[in-house]
């Protein structure tokens, strides 16, 4: 039976959007997960490229791997389909540029490529559209928009104003997009942007987009937590906590979404973080965390996997080493001053073949955490996928202390993990060659 593709419907919310766009030079859709932000951007700009014929437009984020696989792979086809079915093009793959029978031109590019964006770059644009800019800091955004100057006329002899296009997931309320287009003030300076009635932006949530969306897909969307809720079902901005160590927009910004492009792992380590569980009664115990994570070739850890269950010693040791055997794994860590003994005496009742090793680390939630701050924000460390239950609890460290709503177990079990790949960080001595080439002998991710 021949699947047939939904045709895709604007809602009322949606065309007063698209309406709205025409009257403000910067113009940002924020709001929840699956509610038409990107069809609506590329499809504005679509219609400016056709009107305008020899106009040239940009499509970019932060990573050129995430545009080819959402935008030019995606959605862009789509709203040609739906939208522009007579309309004929040439996308070209090497280039990565739509070419139109009029002469219009839409560059596809990300800000991570620095040979692409110095190319795109290069240009002057009349459209330009950051999608998922919440990934992108405002430093690169004053740099695209310096190329927002080309002059271009509609077929109806009216020039074609300059406008910027900005889609997101709302992050914090501290971010750039929630300063600039919200509250009016320039992120940098605090002072009220001048212009401002010139910025203009509309919420759209999947309530307004739910034609063309699964029959389950809201439903889904309500059995998130509550944080996650607001951010990807009701769209809202996130109450902002300063002095947070790892920032939601941080994580957003590094995040692997496909594992299959990671790398060749020099090293792969599982942290286990234990509670108090016992086999017989652990309803209120915290869960054990487990997590997995490597050392990329290219120096990058990865977060790869979190395996955290609230069970005792019997089987949480089991789903351990199951842990370090699947993902072939050279190293085993537990804290010293959090139960690593009494882990290791587990692990190696179950299999004595695991390489074990205690690691030290400070005792305060916060002291444990920080070190790794900065390897977050460089893009260092990158989270694998999305982690919900996991990434909960990074957000809730903070230079105050951990804000977070339950023990961080995960996050405790993957510091484990980042202590043992990144020694000197925490002012342990290296590893010794020993174990080096266990990894290189056992991993199948080092093969």
């Amino acid at each position: 039976m021949n699947h047939q593709e939904k045709p895709f419907e604007f809602s009322e919310r949606q065309i007063e959007a698209r309406a709205l766009m025409s009257n403000y030079s910067d113009f940002m859709l924020f709001g929840g997960s699956r509610s038409g932000k990107t069809f609506l951007a590329v499809y504005a700009v679509c219609v400016r490229a056709l009107k305008a014929p020899d106009s040239r437009h940009a499509i970019m984020r932060f990573r050129f791997n995430a545009v080819k696989a959402s935008i030019c792979f995606d959605t862009f086809p789509k709203v040609m389909k739906l939208c522009f079915s007579g309309v004929a093009y040439d996308m070209s793959r090497t280039d990565w540029v739509c070419k139109f029978g009029n002469g219009s031109e839409i560059w596809f590019g990300g800000l991570d490529d620095k040979e692409r964006s110095e190319k795109i770059l290069g240009q002057e644009f009349a459209t330009i559209y950051l999608n998922e800019c919440s990934q992108i800091s405002w430093s690169s955004v004053g740099l695209v928009k310096t190329r927002l100057a080309q002059n271009c006329t509609q077929e109806d002899g009216r020039p074609l104003v300059l406008r910027m296009l900005y889609d997101c997931n709302p992050p914090d309320k501290n971010h750039w997009t929630y300063k600039t287009f919200i509250q009016g003030v320039d992120p940098d300076t605090r002072e009220p942007i001048k212009n401002f009635v010139r910025y203009g932006n509309i919420q759209l949530n999947p309530k307004h987009n739910i034609k063309n969306l699964p029959p389950d897909y809201i439903e889904r969307l309500e059995g998130l937590p509550s944080y996650l809720r607001q951010r990807f079902l009701e769209g809202n901005f996130k109450d902002a906590n300063p002095n947070a160590l790892f920032p939601e927009a941080t994580i957003d910004k590094w995040r692997v979404e496909d594992q299959a492009s990671l790398p060749t792992m020099a090293r792969l380590v599982i942290g286990v973080d234990p509670s108090g569980a016992d086999d017989d009664n652990n309803e209120g115990n915290d869960a054990i965390g487990i997590y997995a994570a490597g050392l990329g070739v290219d120096g990058v850890a990865y977060l790869i996997e979190d395996g955290t269950v609230k069970a005792g010693p019997s089987i949480w040791g089991k789903m351990a080493v199951s842990a370090y055997h699947r993902h072939g794994a050279g190293l085993m860590v537990g804290e010293q001053n959090f139960g690593g003994a009494m882990v290791k005496f587990v692990i190696q009742t179950i299999d004595r073949s695991v390489n074990y090793q205690i690691v030290t680390a400070s005792k305060g939630k916060m002291q444990r955490a920080e070190p790794f701050s900065p390897l977050f924000e460089d893009g260092r460390v990158r989270v694998v996928g999305r982690q919900i239950e996991f990434e909960e609890e990074l957000t809730g460290f903070s230079t105050n202390g951990y804000t977070g709503a339950k023990s961080p177990n995960r996050a405790d079990a993957a510091f484990w993990c980042l202590a043992a790949l990144f020694p000197s960080i925490v002012g342990q001595k290296a590893q010794q060659k020993k174990d080096v080439e266990v990894f290189k002998t056992t991993s199948k991710w080092g093969r």
